[in-house]
């Protein structure tokens, strides 16, 4: 039985990855797919394809049984393309992640079979059933026990990637409202066992690891105390990795958990900031960052002092965001001494709060389903926003980072980085690749209006 799962591309999310080089350091491993591959019987033969590495031909390969199609929900008008391609060839496809899982309806009419949630528990049965010939419309999957995944098949990718990927915890109790983590991952922080970890990180090629935990550190106490225990068995592992991971601020709070994470081989931290108004982290559901006496400049000098950069997201486009929302978020970053600003637009993704109240008072404007779904990579206006226009909420995004990424303010980070060894060639590569992404940013703004403005056309011309 011949299986071929599927990463599909987002030209819109990742344009040319093949001909910029530093694009190389915005391109993740599908690791789902490369778990799912560990649980597939060995009489399947399995081949794994990354579009954002290429776009196959497909019909040129050898007939598969059956193909696995993952997809974020920016991938969903692609995965769907593809969908249909196989299924003209007479071949079953199956669909999973985040965006099938939240809209599975939509999902069946261009698939044969959807698997909502995680998929370790199902997939085997979902093997079965397709080997007889009984596939399921949809298989609904509750969260696992992590001590159940196995280490992914890495060996299955081809060279090439800048970063490996490991995930050691699922789930997440904060509960933003731009967020659907926890509607598929569920509130309950989950660890996979710390022996299991390791074992996997000595299997990735790659020097540098992204570990995609939705927050590798948790909130509580307990959450700490393990954190701890994996750095100290990375460091008596000697594992000779450099890694970056999502974590929240509190990471700032704990010096021993800062120093352990620096010997175990992190090179630098994804927070999210969110807002610079504490309207706007209400507004988010963001209350985790309101903490009385909480100074952010300290909580970030700390964390850098132990070699670590730190990348800030914010988002443009809260209720409570007005005009002057992009200067005073490029202000805030540079307040807060982050070394890279990765400001977003609030973007509607299903299963999420800000989904179902935008859907509910008829904000969600760029709605030509499943078309549109290519523009949902959070890099574009595609809602109707309370105190922005459309053509102000570009220009308060394109103000945002022109500011922070101006040449002296990169030249002041840069100094920074190399007077205090924070990896001032990785600050180097990633202020410049955002400052040259300024003007095909402004292009793709501009393509994006007209493609808007040109289906509401049609649509009034029917």
């Amino acid at each position: 039985m011949r299986l071929y799962l599927i990463n599909p591309i987002n030209p819109l999310a990742l344009p040319e990855v093949r001909q910029r080089w530093f694009k190389r350091f915005r391109v993740w491993k599908p690791l789902g797919l490369l778990t799912v591959a560990t649980l597939t019987p060995a009489d399947w033969q399995i081949t794994v394809f990354d579009e954002n590495q290429g776009v196959r031909n497909y019909a040129a390969l050898p007939r598969p049984d059956l193909v696995g199609i993952t997809a974020f929900t920016s991938q969903a008008s692609r995965a769907y393309e593809l969908a249909r391609q196989f299924r003209a060839m007479g071949v079953r496809v199956v669909m999973g992640g985040i965006h099938a899982s939240m809209r599975p309806q939509e999902a069946m009419r261009h698939v044969d079979c959807v698997v909502a949630g995680e998929a370790e528990g199902v997939w085997a049965q979902v093997l079965a059933d397709a080997r007889r010939g009984g596939l399921k419309s949809l298989y609904e999957a509750e969260p696992v026990g992590l001590e159940a995944v196995p280490p992914a098949r890495h060996d299955l990718l081809p060279r090439g990637y800048a970063f490996g990927a490991i995930q050691t915890t699922r789930g997440c109790p904060l509960n933003c409202s731009f967020c659907s983590v926890t509607v598929f991952n569920g509130a309950r922080y989950r660890n996979r066992p710390i022996s299991n970890v390791i074992e996997e990180m000595r299997s990735i090629r790659e020097k540098y690891v992204l570990v995609v935990d939705d927050n590798l550190i948790g909130t509580s106490a307990a959450h700490i105390v393990r954190a701890k225990e994996l750095f100290r068995a990375m460091i008596q592992a000697k594992l000779h990795k450099r890694w970056i991971a999502q974590v929240t601020i509190n990471m700032g709070d704990d010096e021993e958990l800062l120093s352990l994470a620096a010997k175990a081989g992190c090179s630098g931290v994804f927070i999210g900031f969110e807002s610079p108004t504490v309207e706007g982290l209400a507004e988010v559901g963001k209350k985790y960052n309101i903490v009385k006496g909480r100074d952010m400049r300290t909580a970030v000098q700390r964390i850098q002092r132990h070699g670590i950069l730190v990348a800030g997201s914010f988002i443009i486009g809260l209720d409570s965001d007005g005009c002057g929302i992009g200067r005073r978020i490029a202000d805030a970053a540079s307040g807060y001494g982050v070394d890279i600003l990765n400001a977003l637009f609030l973007t509607p993704l299903p299963g999420t709060r800000v989904w179902d109240k935008m859907q509910t008072e008829g904000r969600i404007s760029t709605n030509a389903f499943p078309q549109d779904w290519q523009y949902y990579t959070l890099t574009f206006p595609v809602a109707d926003y309370k105190q922005l226009s459309r053509e102000q909420i570009v220009r308060e995004m394109d103000c945002c980072d022109r500011r922070f990424y101006s040449p002296g303010r990169i030249g002041r980070r840069l100094w920074a980085s190399f007077w205090h060894g924070r990896h001032p060639v990785v600050s180097l590569v990633s202020n410049l690749s955002y400052r040259r992404s300024l003007r095909a940013n402004h292009r793709a703004y501009h393509q994006f209006t007209l493609a808007q403005e040109q289906d509401r056309h049609r649509v009034a011309m029917h």
